[in-house]
């Protein structure tokens, strides 16, 4: 392979374990594996969770979630994002619990449940700030209103999502959010006659800081992979005196040498001659650009592992190819292995280097590597794969 990830089972392992610990009062543990498991592989990912103590999957998608039936997983899946109610059978179909904040979305789920002669357990997002999708507080009886109505319809679940929990040290808008959901559950359950079986709330930055939030799910996401939400997330829990989790990273990402070129003192290399060689040097070439997800924005400023010490990328980032300046690492050969993001030897780039590179956030350098590539499972425990 000349492009790949290996995912650190025993990492993630410890991951869920730590969460685990954690959790309050019998919560229910969500892996959320959408967006291809935030770039480490969906399939691949799930298996380890699922394995690792994790009791329900959440994704994005319809089409996530058919994957992940098609590849035999039978445990409860959370479907977060839209669907198109045409495909409201599938929905129902595929035992998936959906979210749901329309009523059009409602009214074909009943349709199709009532087709299936099958109960469909549906899961209310309510709007408490965020201002994506949600149910509001003035449209809140009508839709619970149109669940009572409809005998194939069961509600299982109300949930939200916070806006400002990561972002900042100073929670008093989560806190309005928290307070707000809360009214909302109360107010379904005077017009239902029932407690609600499920609430949840909680992303991995709410589950780390606010045990209050853990109620029946907890939504585990970026920290299932290892990484912090943010560094404000970290410096919120040292303040509020909580445990900080030992998050392991769970992805490295390697590529190979597949060329070695000397450059010689003033020559130009690459795209637009953005990089002028100050001394003969020789260059890498690595077979990844950000057509793989390698971003643009790490020309010219971000680092590589080759044998255990750092390669400086040089000129820009191109679709498909990359080049690193491996002078000081006299040793490098061609097909060595090059580490992107991950750890070699003493030396480690982590997906929050990559992210101040170029100007965004961890969440989306790990998201956006290529889903074509290939996920490889390593597990230290048992030496394989």
């Amino acid at each position: 392979m000349l492009n790949w990830i290996e995912l650190d089972a025993q990492s993630l392992r410890r991951n869920v374990r730590a969460f685990r610990e954690r959790l309050h009062g019998g919560s229910l543990f969500g892996a959320v594996v959408k967006s291809d498991a935030y770039g480490h592989g969906m399939i691949e990912t799930a298996r380890l969770a699922l394995e690792a103590g994790a009791d329900w999957l959440c994704v994005n998608s319809l089409d996530e979630g058919l994957a992940l039936r098609s590849a035999g997983f039978s445990v409860p899946v959370l479907l977060l994002g839209a669907f198109e109610p045409s495909r409201a059978e599938e929905v129902v179909a595929g035992g998936f619990r959906p979210g749901v904040y329309l009523l059009e979305t409602l009214d074909a789920l009943g349709r199709a449940a009532e087709k299936a002669s099958r109960t469909v357990p549906v899961h209310v997002k309510l709007e408490t700030g965020t201002y994506r999708q949600g149910v509001t507080d003035a449209d809140l009886a009508r839709f619970v209103a149109r669940i009572r109505a409809s005998r194939w319809l069961s509600l299982e679940a109300a949930y939200t999502h916070y806006a400002n929990i990561e972002d900042t040290t100073e929670h008093s808008f989560a806190e309005r959010q928290r307070s707000l959901f809360g009214q909302m559950c109360e107010a379904i359950e005077r017009d239902l006659g029932r407690p609600i079986p499920l609430r949840h709330s909680a992303c991995s930055a709410a589950t780390i800081l606010f045990p209050q939030t853990h109620a029946g799910l907890v939504r585990v996401g970026i920290s299932l992979y290892g990484l912090w939400p943010s560094r404000e997330t970290y410096a919120s829990c040292l303040s509020r005196g909580e445990s900080v989790l030992e998050l392991e990273p769970v992805l490295t990402w390697k590529t190979r040498i597949v060329q070695l070129k000397q450059v010689p003192e003033a020559a130009y290399l690459g795209y637009g001659c953005t990089w002028r060689a100050t001394r003969p040097t020789t260059v890498a070439v690595l077979p990844v650009g950000y057509h793989e997800g390698y971003d643009r924005g790490l020309s010219g400023v971000a680092h590589v592992l080759v044998r255990g010490r750092r390669a400086p990328v040089r000129g820009r980032v191109c679709m498909n190819m990359a080049m690193a300046d491996v002078t000081d690492v006299p040793d490098a050969a061609l097909m060595d292995e090059v580490v992107l993001l991950g750890r070699q030897g003493e030396e480690r780039v982590s997906a929050e280097q990559l992210a101040a590179w170029c100007g965004t956030i961890p969440y989306e350098i790990v998201a956006r590597i290529h889903p074509g590539l290939p996920r490889v499972v390593v597990d230290p425990a048992t030496q394989r794969p």
